[in-house]
């Protein structure tokens, strides 16, 4: 069967209908009280939509409230430091959505002299809006009549009309789009696509789903094959790459080294302690390699002391086992470029550097 021909099968008049209706009044009596919500701000939106990227629902909350209490506009979004913002963004993870959503901001006061593009294909000229987040600015905040297709509505329309095969692929990505476009209904589009969302997030879940409490259950196509379980289909597992990594402490009369991670680099623009994979096995073998690949990175030479901790965590396709060792510094003054800068940091003002979480973690532990 074919795509189309699936569409079309699910996607009658009759069936649109009941589907609106019904979602419409589960949504007007389910919906959660979300403090983006309160307001159809194009600007509030955004930084919502950007912020719930691969994040919870939960953890996005006092993010967001923090991040309106600091930059309330765009403007002061644009005007702001990108090292405050990444303060602000920092425990969330995914730092390029910050980069991006202040670099977006300021284009946005200079091209756009501060307002919004209200139309989709202008929204995805600006840095990290891409088709989703342009359509669901564009829906949420102006109520324009467009689409919206993220890991929820993937997974509900997926499921509405059994779709059996890989829905991140490009055959399924066209058949969802068009089911997305097809059951928009001529108003209240703000609405319905929050709630389409809400749906997914709160009954059509990844796993087991709740049917029993679905609006939609009787003109759900997989429910009706007992295919809910076993759609979307899923896709391969990535397979880790385990890896070993050192992170060094290095004091000076109340200050610790921290370097300034690069273009291309994990968690581009934010501050860390030197940090690097670790090569050899053994005390001694480890020892000359703090002490080498700490100067590369820095400049100065370091005596290396105890181990401070260990932290296992996971970035992408890596899953990570850091040790923290502590040092001192021996010698030789720090070798800072622009491109990859280096300082000195007083002990009591790491609290206002942007740092990763696993850098937070290590932060923690200096006195």
């Amino acid at each position: 069967m074919t795509t189309d021909s699936l569409s079309e099968m699910a996607l009658d008049t009759n069936w649109k209908r009941t589907f609106r209706r019904r979602l419409l009044a589960w949504y007007a009596k389910h919906q959660r009280n979300l403090p983006w919500r309160k307001s159809s701000d194009p600007y509030r939106v955004w930084v919502s939509e950007v912020m719930l990227q691969q994040t919870q629902v939960e953890t996005v909350k006092a993010y967001f409230k923090r991040f309106m209490k600091a930059f309330p506009t765009v403007k002061k979004l644009a005007a702001a430091d990108e090292q405050e913002v990444l303060r602000l963004w920092e425990g969330l993870g995914y730092y390029r959505r910050a980069r991006q959503l202040h670099a977006a901001a300021q284009q946005i006061v200079e091209i756009h002299s501060g307002r919004f593009p209200r139309d989709v294909p202008a929204l995805q000229t600006l840095p990290g809006i891409g088709r989703y987040t342009a359509g669901a600015i564009a829906s949420i905040a102006f109520d324009s009549r467009v689409p919206i297709l993220e890991a929820n509505t993937i997974r509900l329309f997926s499921r509405l009309v059994a779709y059996r095969e890989d829905p991140t692929k490009s055959v399924g990505q066209k058949l969802l789009w068009q089911t997305a476009e097809e059951v928009l209904p001529r108003k209240d589009i703000s609405q319905f696509n929050q709630a389409l969302m809400e749906l997914g997030s709160l009954v059509c879940k990844p796993n087991d789903p709740n049917c029993e409490e679905c609006p939609a259950a009787t003109v759900c196509l997989a429910k009706e094959a007992g295919l809910q379980d076993s759609i979307p289909f899923a896709s391969r597992k990535m397979k880790l790459i385990d890896v070993v990594e050192a992170a060094v402490v290095v004091r000076k009369r109340g200050q610790v080294l921290l370097r300034q991670c690069a273009e291309g680099e994990r968690w581009a623009g934010l501050w860390d302690f030197p940090r690097f994979e670790l090569q050899g096995e053994g005390p001694l073998f480890v020892r000359d390699e703090l002490i080498e690949k700490v100067h590369q990175q820095t400049g100065v030479e370091i005596e290396p002391a105890a181990l401070l901790t260990t932290i296992k965590h996971g970035v992408t396709k890596y899953r990570i086992t850091l040790d923290c060792y502590d040092a001192r510094w021996a010698s030789g003054r720090v070798k800072s470029t622009k491109a990859k800068p280096v300082r000195w940091c007083a002990t009591n003002a790491l609290v206002d550097v942007p740092l990763s979480t696993t850098g937070r973690k290590i932060a923690r532990l200096v006195p």
